[in-house]
C-alpha cells in the first residue's frame, strides 16, 4: 500500500521506515510542526511524581537546567513509546499505562498512594483528553506544565496533491484528534476534500476517528488499543 503519514517529526519518520521495513510505500507530510517552549518554568516542588502524555514533552524538557533533579523522580507515562523515550533521557524509573489518558490517571493512582504532594504533569497546550482533571478527581493535585506547542501547517504540498488527484494514496494514518482535524482542514486547502473522504484512514483511537467520520468519511479504521503496534495490525493484520 501506499500510506500518507501525517504525524509530527520525529515519530513520523520512525513510523515510515517500520511501515516500508512490511513492504509499504510510504509518503511524510507532517501536518503539525512540535515546537518546545523556549524556557519552561515550574514550582520548586517537591512532587510525587512526574506525568507525561507525548514523548514530545519529554524531549521539551530533558536539557532543562533542571532535568537532573526531575530525572530522580518517577515518571508516568500514557504509552510505551513515550516510555521509551523518557528511559532514554535519562529517567531512572518510568512505567507506562499502555492507555489512554485514563488509563495513565488510573497507574498513577494505583502506583503513587501519597496524595499530600502534587503531580506535575508536563503537556502540550492542545491535549487530548482531561489528566489533571481525571486526577483532582481522585484527590491529586496536579500542576500542569506547558512543555511544547504543536502548530498546524494546513496545507500539503504539490507531490502529496498530485498523488491524491492520481489516486496514488491508499491510506492515511492518524495519531491524534488534532493531526486528524489538521488533515481535513489540509485537504480543504487543497481541494481534495473527495479523496479527504474516500481514502482509507487509520486511526489510533475512537477520538482520533472522530473528526473523520464528522466529515463524512467512508472508511474509517480504529485501531483495538490506543497503541501504535495496534495500530500497524489494521494494516498488516497478524
Amino acid at each position: 500500500m501506499r500510506l500518507l503519514v501525517t504525524r509530527p517529526e520525529p515519530e513520523a519518520t520512525r513510523t515510515a521506515a517500520l511501515l516500508r521495513s512490511h513492504g509499504h510505500d510510504v509518503i511524510v507530510a507532517p501536518l503539525l510542526r512540535v515546537e518546545p517552549v523556549a524556557e519552561v518554568a515550574f514550582g520548586p516542588g517537591p512532587w510525587a511524581a512526574l506525568a507525561f502524555t507525548s514523548a514530545n514533552a519529554v524531549r521539551a524538557i530533558a536539557s532543562h537546567a533542571r532535568f537532573p533533579a526531575l530525572a530522580a523522580l518517577r515518571a508516568f507515562t500514557v504509552g510505551s513509546r513515550t516510555r521509551e523515550t523518557a528511559v532514554s533521557a535519562g529517567f531512572s524509573a518510568v512505567m507506562s499505562a499502555e492507555g489512554d489518558v485514563d488509563d495513565l490517571a488510573r497507574l498513577i493512582a494505583g502506583e503513587v498512594g501519597d496524595r499530600s504532594l502534587p503531580i506535575l504533569y508536563f503537556a502540550g497546550t492542545e491535549r487530548a483528553g482531561d489528566l489533571a482533571g481525571t486526577l483532582a478527581e481522585a484527590g491529586w493535585a496536579v500542576e500542569t506544565v506547558i512543555a511544547y506547542r504543536a502548530a498546524i501547517v494546513s496545507d500539503f504540498d504539490a507531490e502529496i496533491r498530485a498523488c491524491a488527484v492520481a489516486g496514488g494514496i491508499d491510506g492515511v494514518l492518524h495519531y491524534s484528534p488534532r493531526s486528524a482535524s489538521a488533515f481535513l482542514t489540509a485537504a480543504t486547502a487543497a481541494g481534495l476534500r473527495d479523496f479527504a473522504r474516500s481514502v482509507k484512514h487509520f486511526c489510533l483511537s475512537p477520538a482520533v476517528a472522530a473528526p473523520l467520520i464528522a466529515a463524512g468519511a467512508g472508511t474509517v479504521n480504529v485501531a483495538a488499543a490506543p497503541a501504535e503496534g495496534a495500530l500497524l495490525a489494521l494494516i498488516d493484520p497478524p
